[in-house]
């Protein structure tokens, strides 16, 4: 700690000691400047961003596909693997495909996903609702 002093003045108390002059907080007045080399001074500074990089969560959309006639066994097994997605942070689309004659029953897909939503309201909240878009009706849901 050296004080207020003129640039001029910390450049020479810098170049004595074979150091660069590093100003560290421009916004406040007086500027707050430090004495260091400068290399060793980027590399912390990478260093400590490619920790924050690493510690850092990334979402993944993971997709479920149904139909509108699932079995109860084949549900159960989707339920259980939308479950441990969630639980895993991430976020889960599910697809809803009718082929041919399954178009005049799309309430019978739009009642499967309301029920998947209240049984996994727990751990989940919708982020997309139920919605038809061409042949297949897509909703998304994200952990709670």
């Amino acid at each position: 700690m050296k004080g207020v002093m003129t640039p001029h003045e910390a450049m020479v108390l810098a170049e004595e000691a074979g150091l660069d002059l590093v100003e560290i907080s421009p916004n406040t007045d007086p500027p707050v400047c430090k004495i260091l080399d400068y290399g060793k001074y980027k590399y912390e500074q990478q260093k400590k961003a490619a920790e924050a990089r690493k510690k850092q969560k990334v979402v993944d959309l993971k997709e479920i596909k149904i139909r509108p006639g699932i079995e109860q066994h084949d549900y159960e097994v989707k339920m259980r693997n939308a479950r441990k997605f969630l639980e895993g942070g991430d976020k889960v689309k599910v697809t809803m495909r009718f082929r041919g004659r399954e178009m005049s029953h799309i309430q019978i897909g739009r009642e499967l996903l309301e029920k998947m939503h209240q049984e996994l309201a727990g751990i989940s909240k919708v982020e997309y609702h139920p919605r038809l878009e061409g042949r297949q009706m897509i909703m998304i849901l994200v952990p709670a």
